[in-house]
């Protein structure tokens, strides 16, 4: 059963009175599409508690909707409605210590620095964990402002941007996939920069490939790092094997060339570097150590970005 009727009557009300702006393309159908990606994140079990980040999967699901059922020449702009939801009385920004949220932050990167978490007005996020309620609010969002696209978009609608991007990053597909990248989809750049910085440690087991080294905390963080072989904003490639699992402090001795990996996939230190080699930790004690490579071969570094490291960063 729907839980508490007389709250789904007024938010039935609400979600059919959203304030949208008015553009020459008509009103702005932002704030129902990220409603209905919230209300699909309900539905895979991944809104456990009520605090909603700027994920890489929420910001994908967004454009994938907006894809789906946006006919209108508008962008699919993330930042706006995640900001401008705060209007209708439901939704609430909480911003990082020492920041602040103001109408002018229209750049996915600049709100994703301001912005801690979103969360809802307590009854509504009770209709959302209802599955009953919660299609109904999602029958009466389509109905209301995606009539002629609503059928198209729940028989195509089973997630299929964010898995095939996941796909092609690892390496899994020689297809492309659904949106294409871009030098200038910011949005686009924020999805496969985290999706890269999750699934790098993910196929590595969350462990260093040079140390070996491997924490998860009981919060499920990793203390691992994905480094790029060959920096993005030179390759705009961030495909599995354009990465290394890494610590931190090995991350940072590959940017600046004080290791590398060698045609064997064994480790090369430079010797342009004085260090007391009488402690544990010293790089020179990692040199020919061989990497702890991931499983399949279709996730190994690739060799060619392995090279241009030590062509173009490695001090040798």
């Amino acid at each position: 059963m729907a839980s508490n009727p007389s709250a789904l009557n007024t938010y039935l009300k609400k979600f059919t009175r959203l304030r949208q702006g008015v553009t020459k393309y008509g009103k702005a159908p932002h704030k129902p599409v990220l409603l209905l990606s919230f209300i699909e994140l309900f539905e895979k079990r991944e809104i456990t508690d009520n605090m909603v980040y700027i994920s890489p999967e929420l910001v994908a699901l967004f454009k994938e909707t907006f894809a789906l059922l946006v006919r209108t020449a508008h962008t699919s702009d993330f930042s706006l409605p995640f900001y401008h939801l705060t209007a209708e009385g439901f939704w609430t920004v909480r911003t990082k210590v020492g920041t602040a949220l103001n109408v002018h932050i229209k750049s996915i990167n600049t709100l994703n620095e301001v912005v801690d978490y979103g969360c809802f007005a307590d009854d509504l996020y009770s209709l959302l964990t209802n599955t009953e309620s919660r299609n109904i609010l999602k029958t009466v969002l389509l109905d209301h402002y995606f009539p002629n696209t609503k059928s198209e978009y729940l028989k195509t609608k089973q997630g299929g941007y964010i898995q095939n991007l996941q796909s092609y990053l690892l390496n899994e597909s020689p297809a492309g996939y659904a949106l294409a990248l871009t030098d200038t989809d910011e949005e686009e750049l924020f999805i496969r920069g985290g999706l890269f910085k999750k699934l790098v440690p993910q196929v590595y087991n969350h462990t260093c490939c040079i140390s070996g080294m491997r924490l998860v905390s009981n919060h499920g963080f990793s203390m691992i790092d994905a480094c790029h072989i060959v920096p993005f904003s030179l390759s705009k490639d961030d495909k599995i094997n354009n990465g290394l699992a890494l610590c931190p402090n090995l991350h940072r001795a590959f940017d600046r060339g004080l290791i590398s990996v060698d045609e064997r996939l064994t480790v090369l230190v430079s010797d342009a570097i004085a260090e007391d080699t009488t402690n544990n930790y010293a790089l020179r004690h990692l040199k020919r150590k061989p990497l702890t490579l991931p499983f399949g071969a279709k996730h190994y570094p690739e060799a060619g970005n392995l090279a241009w490291h030590r062509q173009h960063v490695f001090k040798g």
